[in-house]
């Protein structure tokens, strides 16, 4: 909300406030020019504050100066506002016989009070508006500064969002180059397969990835053409077993979410050369949920793999508490023999 209507807000307010008030005074002309005057310096006040005082002090925190130049204007408005209406019982006017021999009043009687000073009305007017023209100032400058921290939030998380894609998907790159390297001085037919393969994975990296959702039957062919590029590096069959039931094929899932957990699979597993080596992977789906089980054989001798290796499992870990916060849990689990990941993925808000 501009400056501009803000002010005009207020102003319609207050003069919504003084209407009322003058329906219940006798309305004669001193009175009209003096709510008139009183009025306009209210306004000048409260422009004083959107304009000036507000942006330059209250909002930049410094506090005496905003509260030093808000006494020393509402003490200048309300001195000039009470030095130009002279009071009507100081005026020259000739009162009536009653007024010149008044009645003696009773000892029992109160006493006659004066009215309040002018100076004191107005000021306390003053400073009634002008604070709560603080109030709503306060207010909404509060709730833009919340907007802009939303939005440079989303902005941020947007951002860290590409870092880690930048980072997964050239890991994904470097490990399929190395199988068909790999391949490529054993058998040239499978070597013209694995090419296919990776066609059909960089393809869905680079044309459906940038998406914040994808298909979850094209995130589980790109894990199917991953598997089958491992696959074609030996001509014996590995002990991988899949299972993927998806009730829907609407059901979406934030791109190369799952694959890092099956490719650190295929990594510790040593299912290469390891006898009784195991990957089991399964996916379940359906309208309220996805969930992803992964579960590999570990070696009895420790593999030493290398450093690059680390990147995908901590990336995915940020990218779940960024896509799905309070929507998935995460269970990792290993024991002497093997190493089991479960996730778990809502679509309902009260989860």
């Amino acid at each position: 909300m501009t400056k501009f209507k803000r002010l005009i807000i207020q102003v319609a307010l207050w003069l919504g406030i003084r209407f009322i008030i003058s329906l219940n005074q006798n309305a004669t002309n001193d009175i009209l020019t003096e709510n008139l005057l009183a009025f306009t310096f209210q306004v000048l006040l409260i422009v004083g504050l959107v304009y000036y005082t507000a942006p330059k002090f209250l909002f930049k925190r410094k506090f005496v100066l905003f509260s030093i130049t808000s006494i020393i204007a509402i003490v200048i408005f309300s001195s000039i506002l009470s030095s130009l209406f002279v009071p009507i019982e100081a005026q020259e006017f000739s009162p009536p016989p009653e007024f010149l021999h008044p009645p003696e009043l009773s000892p029992l009687a109160p006493p006659l009070r004066n009215a309040p000073p002018r100076f004191l009305i107005h000021s306390l007017m003053l400073t009634i508006s002008y604070i709560l023209a603080i109030i709503i100032e306060g207010f909404i400058f509060l709730k833009a500064r919340e907007e802009e921290t939303i939005l440079s939030n989303n902005a941020n998380l947007q951002n860290e969002l590409k870092l880690l894609k930048l980072q997964i998907n050239p890991h994904f790159l470097f490990n399929s180059l190395n199988n068909i390297y790999t391949l490529a001085g054993i058998d040239s037919n499978k070597t013209q397969k694995s090419i296919i393969n990776l066609s059909n994975m960089l393809r869905y990296v680079l044309y459906e990835c940038d998406q914040e959702t994808v298909l979850l039957n094209k995130e589980i062919e790109y894990i199917e053409n991953y598997l089958k590029l491992f696959a074609l590096k030996s001509s014996k069959t590995y002990p991988i077993s899949t299972q993927f039931n998806i009730a829907n094929n609407a059901i979406t899932i934030a791109p190369m979410l799952i694959i890092p957990f099956i490719e650190n699979a295929l990594k510790h597993s040593n299912i290469n050369s390891s006898d009784g080596s195991f990957i089991n992977i399964k996916i379940d789906a359906d309208a309220n949920e996805i969930n992803f089980e992964v579960e590999n054989s570990l070696p009895k001798t420790k593999i030493i793999k290398d450093e690059v290796g680390g990147i995908g499992l901590e990336n995915v870990k940020k990218r779940l508490t960024i896509l799905y916060p309070n929507k998935h849990q995460l269970m990792v689990s290993e024991n002497e023999n093997s190493f089991y990941v479960k996730l778990n993925l809502k679509y309902n808000e009260d989860y």
